[in-house]
């Protein structure tokens, strides 16, 4: 088995230290890169070429939302939020750069472990006291939000039952850019799995 290779990016050494411990405890999840701000978050993606980046929000100079995004516009890694913060901005905003799941420092161990592998699956990990601030911040949106085209393209494939595999074949782009692009349009429309997605588009037709 091929272990899922983790960068770890947090601004305090003990929460470093803790998830490094954790972590080190499975088989199938290997620490690869350590990093206590945004920057540093980037540059290991780029240098380690991690399956997963598992990023704190709050931290100094480059915070984990600009580094989501940037990691996730090269297509460096996946990125897994790890973070204290549980407020719908927040939560939007990393949502909306790429972050593929969105866990809060309090959950279990085996909730983190279960949240790393979900994203190597391609799935998106939301703590249930998230997804309820997500609902919430998205309860006022409009009825149609603003996707982009390549946006409201990859949500109709996903309407048509069509894997991101497929999506990726059919539109000529990474699968990894698929997935980004599933992210923005699930904390665009408030939902947190592509079958809500579907349903949304459904009733919307779209």
């Amino acid at each position: 088995m091929t272990a899922i290779r983790v960068v770890v990016v947090d601004d305090h050494a003990v929460v470093r230290a803790g998830l490094e411990q954790l972590l080190a405890g499975v088989d199938d999840i290997e620490v690869v890169g350590q990093g206590e701000h945004g920057d540093q978050a980037v540059a290991l993606a780029r240098e380690l070429a991690p399956d997963l980046v598992l990023m704190d929000l709050q931290m100094p100079g480059v915070d984990g939302v600009a580094a989501t995004r940037a990691i996730v516009a090269d297509e460096l890694a996946q990125v897994l939020v790890l973070t204290s913060y549980s407020d719908g901005e927040r939560i939007v905003a990393a949502l909306d750069a790429g972050a593929m799941g969105y866990l809060l420092k309090d959950a279990e161990p085996d909730d983190i472990l279960a949240g790393i592998r979900a994203v190597s699956r391609g799935e998106s990990p939301i703590d249930p006291k998230v997804a309820r601030q997500l609902l919430t911040a998205r309860a006022t949106a409009p009825v149609t939000p603003d996707l982009t085209p390549r946006e409201a393209e990859v949500l109709g494939l996903v309407r048509e039952g069509l894997a991101n595999k497929q999506i990726a074949r059919r539109l000529g782009i990474s699968e990894r850019t698929v997935k980004a692009h599933l992210t923005s349009v699930f904390a665009a429309i408030g939902v947190t799995d592509r079958t809500q997605a579907a349903l949304w588009a459904e009733r919307h037709g779209l």
